[in-house]
Formats: C-alpha cells, structure tokens, sequence
C-alpha cells in the first residue's frame, strides 16, 4: 500500500479510470457479438445494431480506451464479418 499522499491520490485517479475503461470495454465486445448475431440469423435490424457497435467503437477510441488504429482496424473486421454474413443469408 501506498504511503506517499500524491501516490494514494494516484491510486484512486486509476481505479476509478480502470472501472469507466472497463465498462466501455465491455459494452463495445457486447455489441460487436450482437451485431455478429443479428447478422447471422438475418435479422432485420442488422445495420443498426452494426452502425451501434461502429458508434461505440469510435467513442472509445475518442476516450483513449481503444487506439485510433485498433478501433479503425476493429470497425473494418466487424463491417467486413457482417457483410459476409448477410451475403452468405440472402
């Protein structure tokens, strides 16, 4: 444990940061699933749920949870995945 003031100050700043990166970690994996789903059984609201996860993948890279280039190279596998799918159910 911490003994320095600035340090245990530190500590929390980084928790609390861990916590809210976690959350939107999580929430873009989810979505990105969701929409991998929706595309599969050849839903009809599978651009929305696609332009839901894009969304989400752009505002986490904004936040710095995600690197610009990992989100684009995210956003560019999802699109790419989807568009298979759709195909492979039309």
């Amino acid at each position: 444990m911490a003994i320095i003031k600035s340090q245990i100050k530190r500590n929390k700043q980084n928790e609390k940061r861990r916590l809210r990166n976690k959350s939107l970690r999580s929430e873009t994996s989810t979505l990105t699933k969701a929409a991998i789903a929706a595309a599969s059984t050849g839903s009809d609201n599978t651009e929305q749920m696609l332009n839901t996860a894009l969304r989400c993948l752009d505002k986490a890279a904004a936040k710095g949870v995600l690197h610009k280039n990992a989100a684009a190279r995210r956003k560019s596998r999802l699109v790419k995945r989807v568009r298979e799918l759709t195909a492979g159910t039309s």
